[in-house]
């Protein structure tokens, strides 16, 4: 009975609303009889109405409550037998599922697209302790079920949100949603496009398969242009996304960063700053530590956060002005304690260079350095040039020791792309020729031959290391590259002479001292080279009219720098093709777990073309959307015993690095010694650094984990 009277209560607003509206009509037409004609002239629509089921175009008035009460108590009985709806009652039935799917796409009823909606929201939050909310109506749903409705509202939800709100089939902009939110359309159907957006997020954070994530992400970013009226959601989305593009494996960061990209061109300044802000601090947490099987996702992460700087590069040069500016603080204050450690205990100017000889400061190097060079002819970019050049000169001569050759050569190789893409001339060679002097690599070797030193991954040579054969010819192959690579890009400058004489004469005196005949080749090959050069120069150069500060210099030999025929040029070409051949042997010869991180190098292979997508999406939603997976609180329970068991040992090792004082936001490294002869300093032996290279690498994994708080169920991945 009780529900016989509601029925008759909510089917009798209808009369009721009816009534009134004609005797509004009839006071009008008593009032204002002329704008009462010219209505049945021109606008019939706004004398009639009709109060059946609402299809696609209906612009009729449906308050959101009222559409909540009716799908409660109407639209889950669309089209379902009479005899049928006890015991469908509390479960949601394929055949109810594929009676609204038919609905939508056939006969467009709005019935039909709010039980989905409904159906939807129920999915998004199964599992989920409801407690007493009345408006859980279904409780009990198959896999099956799970994946159908998601299926269909992921694929179908964004075009049918679009024709309900009278917009484009693809793209907009925030002014197109700024625009839509004064209009009627909105009024009405505003809270789908929320509860749509909303419970997709929801079920993100709920997802454990990245394939499944990959899917439902690819197919927000369609609608994603309606965040821009939920700030609330769009600040939620943004931070999934970064999680996702940090963590996420396959090719799940791709599609995350994809969905950043599309939200920063579509919303502009909405999110431009949010995302500047997360996208560098997801790849600082991301760059605690290098090996070799992390080198390609670092410069994955990389080249995502130069390609978003493209979106808008004013904006982005002020982030970028602020982070750079950062760095140079950290360096300013280690240099303030290096003058002052006399007086200071070996502790404190410990840690004043740990925060600059670290992975993380140097990866941040690394990243701007690419950023100017990509954008070095843009006037909004350039002028970082400058600073950034001045940051790394500073971090190269901060402690000028042998063991620290590996970090020395990276800030070196940065300062020659900078000098590369800009055409500004950095002295450069003082660095490396200072490193020819030092006692470590002019003299034989006494720690035999050693491993292969992997320069990419170092930064600080241990002391048995730095006795080994392998350790020298690195350092000196790579003094001889980069110097090579510096002299190349003035060989074909009207001074060059000039510029190369002491480089000369330094060569020169290390191939008398040193006692490694095979370095003394290698530098004679190298003195050859600029000796050749020279002749190449000069010969021009005696010929020419015009005086040094003309501008008629910049031009000299232009035509042979196009080719590249200086004789330095064509031998960098060598020496290239040299290293290239090095670093692909010592990737395969030493690193296996590094397979699994080339896929970053095709991930943008995985995503499909725009004129594939509609093929691809049936296709590849059946495929993701079959597994017997559904959300709510029993996917932690359904965990492997090995996921568990990794969970308590990561446990145990974070409660006995925090009982052996070990922050979390520090990095572990070895002492800092400020002289290379000054060997009676050194108080770690090899036995300790072996322990220390290990922790720090455990601590570089478990603090990236530590440090950003994933969201719920993601461990399972």
């Amino acid at each position: 009975m009780g529900e016989k009277g509601k029925k008759s209560k909510t089917m009798s607003k209808s009369p009721s609303a009816a009534k009134e509206h004609k005797e509004q009509l009839e006071r009008l037409q008593k009032k204002d009889p002329e704008f009462y004609q010219y209505l049945q002239q021109y606008g019939k629509d706004l004398l009639t109405f009709d109060d059946e089921d609402e299809d696609f175009d209906d612009d009729a008035e449906v308050d959101m409550e009222d559409a909540e009460n009716q799908l409660d108590d109407e639209t889950y009985q669309h089209d379902i037998p009479e005899e049928e709806e006890k015991p469908s009652k509390n479960v949601l039935t394929t055949e109810m599922v594929n009676s609204w799917c038919k609905s939508i796409r056939e006969d467009e009823k709005l019935s039909a697209v709010h039980s989905i909606m409904k159906a939807f929201r129920t999915a998004c939050h199964y599992g989920d302790d409801t407690g007493t909310d009345s408006s859980a109506k279904f409780a009990v749903m198959s896999s099956s079920v799970f994946n159908k409705i998601m299926l269909f509202t992921l694929s179908e939800m964004d075009r049918i949100l679009r024709k309900l709100l009278k917009l484009p089939a693809s793209g907009g902009k925030k002014e197109t949603i700024i625009e839509l939110m004064n209009t009627k359309q909105w009024k009405n159907y505003n809270h789908l496009v929320k509860s749509y957006l909303g419970n997709a997020l929801h079920v993100l954070n709920q997802m454990t398969d990245t394939k499944m994530i990959s899917f439902t992400l690819r197919h927000l970013q369609y609608s994603s242009v309606f965040l821009a009226a939920f700030p609330s959601l769009l600040r939620k989305y943004i931070k999934v996304a970064l999680h996702f593009w940090g963590t996420g494996g396959d090719a799940l960061p791709v599609v995350s960063f994809l969905f950043l990209r599309d939200l920063c061109v579509r919303l502009g300044s909405d999110c431009l700053d949010e995302c500047f802000r997360g996208i560098y601090k997801a790849y600082v947490l991301n760059c605690h530590f290098v090996n070799a099987s992390k080198l390609q996702h670092i410069q994955f992460l990389a080249n995502c956060v130069i390609e978003l700087i493209r979106v808008d590069l004013p904006t982005a040069y002020q982030h970028a002005f602020v982070f750079i500016r950062q760095l140079a603080m950290l360096l300013r204050d280690a240099l303030n304690m290096k003058t002052k450690e006399c007086s200071m205990s070996h502790h404190s100017s410990q840690e004043a260079y740990r925060k600059v000889y670290e992975w993380k400061f140097i990866n941040c190097l690394e990243l701007w350095t690419g950023a100017i060079c990509t954008y070095s002819s843009e006037a909004d970019f350039r002028p970082l040039a400058y600073p950034l050049t001045q940051i790394i000169s500073g971090v190269a001569r901060l402690v000028p020791t042998a063991r620290y050759f590996p970090l020395r050569l990276r800030c070196v190789k940065m300062l020659n792309r900078i000098s590369a893409a800009t055409g500004t001339f950095i002295p450069v060679s003082m660095l490396l020729l200072d490193m020819l002097e030092m006692k470590e690599l002019n003299r034989p070797p006494t720690g035999g031959v050693g491993k292969a030193v992997d320069l990419r991954t170092t930064l600080k040579a241990s002391k048995p290391i730095l006795k080994t054969r392998a350790f020298q010819e690195a350092c000196v192959i790579s003094v001889v590259e980069e110097l090579a690579e510096h002299l190349a890009q003035w060989s074909y400058s009207v001074a060059f002479f000039e510029l190369s004489f002491i480089p000369a004469v330094r060569l020169r005196s290390f191939c008398k001292c040193t006692k490694v005949e095979r370095f003394r080749k290698e530098m004679r090959h190298l003195i050859r080279k600029i000796e050749a050069n020279d002749e190449f120069t000069n010969e021009r150069r005696a010929s020419v009219t015009f005086l040094p500060n003309d501008n008629a210099a910049t031009s000299f030999l232009e035509d042979e720098k196009k080719m590249g025929t200086s004789p330095l040029s064509q031998y960098v070409t060598t020496l290239r093709q040299r290293a290239q051949q090095r670093n692909d042997s010592m990737m395969e010869s030493s690193v296996l777990v590094g397979e699994k991180s080339a896929v970053f190098g095709k991930k943008l292979d995985q995503i499909p073309d725009s004129d594939e997508e509609d093929d691809i999406k049936n296709d590849d939603g059946a495929t993701v959307f079959s597994s017997s997976w559904l959300p709510g609180g029993d996917s932690r329970a359904n965990l492997p015993k090995e996921e568990e068991k990794k969970k308590k040992k990561k446990k145990k090792k974070k409660g006995m690095e925090q009982d052996e004082g070990v922050g979390d936001d520090e990095d572990v490294v070895e002492d800092l010694v400020l002289s290379s002869d000054e060997d009676e300093d050194e108080d770690e032996d090899e036995e300790d650094t072996a322990e220390e290279d290990g922790n720090e690498e455990q601590l570089g994994g478990s603090r990236q984990r530590n440090k950003k708080q994933k969201p719920k169920n993601l461990s399972n991945k």
